[in-house]
């Protein structure tokens, strides 16, 4: 099955992460976590690749299977969908994030909202 990857037409990007690799990169990626309500995430994998597993699954979909992003893919992260990532080999990779101009004022809480504190 591919990876999901298009966005919604109407986001723009805020900030993308430093590039991270399979021994530096924040513990948080490997359990279950999730960005937050209104912010998209993109994984993008620069060399090797990744597993990427959704944690729950939505109705009607099937996108809860573990997908393998591999260098030059980029796998798409709605809001709120509980995920993590697992290493198999050398991978290089970053997180973008994306939010519509309209949004107001992000909540916080656990969930990554994409901006800087």
């Amino acid at each position: 099955m591919s990876a999901p990857d298009v966005l919604p037409d109407d986001v723009e990007l805020v900030r993308t992460t430093d590039v991270f690799d399979e021994t530096n990169h924040p513990a948080g990626l490997l359990r279950a976590h999730r960005v937050a309500e209104g912010v998209w995430g993109r994984l993008v994998v620069y060399s090797g690749a990744l597993t990427f597993t959704f944690d729950d699954t939505a109705d009607g979909d099937d996108l809860a299977a573990p997908y393998t992003v591999a260098a030059g893919a980029a796998f798409v992260i709605p809001p709120l969908r509980p995920h993590h990532v697992g290493f198999d080999g050398p991978v290089t990779f970053a997180i973008e994030f994306y939010r519509r101009p309209d949004t107001v004022a992000l909540t916080t809480g656990p969930e990554s909202s994409g901006l800087t504190d």
